[in-house]
């Protein structure tokens, strides 16, 4: 039952991340399923690890979407299209990141040693 909880709590947050315009569709849904799977004990150490790994994730991206920007020194344009800068985040590598580290007796991390 508080596996359930979990999921139809992560769903509701998931939905409203989504109807801001931070998560996509299937980011919304691979949180609710996250947070069935975990349930309420594992999920605020898979939201934690989820939330570092995803700032890491935006910062890189954001980093690498500034670098291959076409920068045009000459046009004033340049400022606009920085303001307007918003790269596409892919947060399923960060639920996958924060599912493994919050799930450390898993096969994957086992199977080093």
């Amino acid at each position: 039952g508080f596996h359930l909880l979990a999921g139809a709590v992560l769903f509701v947050i998931g939905f409203i991340l989504f109807s801001a315009g931070v998560f996509g569709g299937g980011d919304a849904k691979l949180l609710a399923a996250a947070g069935t799977w975990f349930g309420t004990t594992q999920t605020l150490p898979f939201l934690t690890f989820t939330v570092f790994a995803g700032g890491v994730l935006a910062l890189c991206i954001g980093v690498w979407s500034l670098i291959n920007m076409k920068w045009e020194v000459e046009d004033v344009a340049w400022t606009k299209r920085l303001r307007n800068l918003r790269p596409n985040v892919p947060y399923g590598y960060a639920f996958a990141i924060g599912a493994i580290l919050a799930f450390p007796q898993s096969w994957w991390m086992g199977a080093s040693g």
